[in-house]
């Protein structure tokens, strides 16, 4: 029996350990498999204006559907240890960082916790740096809870946010 997926948001708007940010997104995935989250599918390599500050470095993004036995806390704390491990400190929120590792949706199904965790993650349905590389690689992916198919997100999104975000290329990995 297949299990619904997951899907994990990825970004990084700063160099980290001499590594471009799209060679940290390919190394902080090579990171999670070597602790046993298998990558099923990547999208390309996207560009996003930084916000809130637009002068700050344009950041990479992707989206990554992987598989794990994990529960979805446990991801969670896995994603936060593997973005220590490549140098993000947590300061200041929407500060620029050298990774960011988000959980998008864990196999359709809502959860949370007290201490944070909220699955599908809250903003994702307004960030056209999630859906546009989440469609990429789920183009019949819905939105968890209103069922909405991801074209009618994108098609809401503002057309500055959408025309802002564009594909780089095809992801290094």
């Amino acid at each position: 029996m297949k299990t619904s997926p997951i899907y994990i948001a990825l970004g990084a708007n700063l160099p980290s350990a001499g590594r471009s940010p799209a060679e940290t997104l390919a190394r902080a995935l090579d990171a999670l498999e070597a602790r046993g989250v298998t990558v099923v599918a990547r999208s390309s390599d996207w560009h996003s204006p930084a916000w809130p500050d637009p002068s700050a470095p344009a950041y990479v993004n992707a989206v990554a559907e992987v598989a794990t036995d994990l529960a979805p806390r446990a991801l969670l704390d896995l994603l936060h240890a593997v973005e220590a491990e490549f140098g993000r400190v947590r300061h200041i929120r929407w500060e620029s960082r050298v990774l960011d590792l988000d959980l998008l949706d864990y196999r359709g199904v809502p959860c949370s916790d007290a201490a944070g965790m909220e699955v599908p993650h809250p903003r994702m349905s307004d960030r056209a740096f999630v859906l546009l590389p989440l469609a990429e690689i789920a183009p019949h992916w819905c939105e968890v809870g209103t069922g909405k198919p991801i074209a009618a997100l994108i098609a809401e999104l503002p057309s500055a946010d959408r025309a802002a975000t564009h594909k780089l290329h095809t992801a290094l990995r």
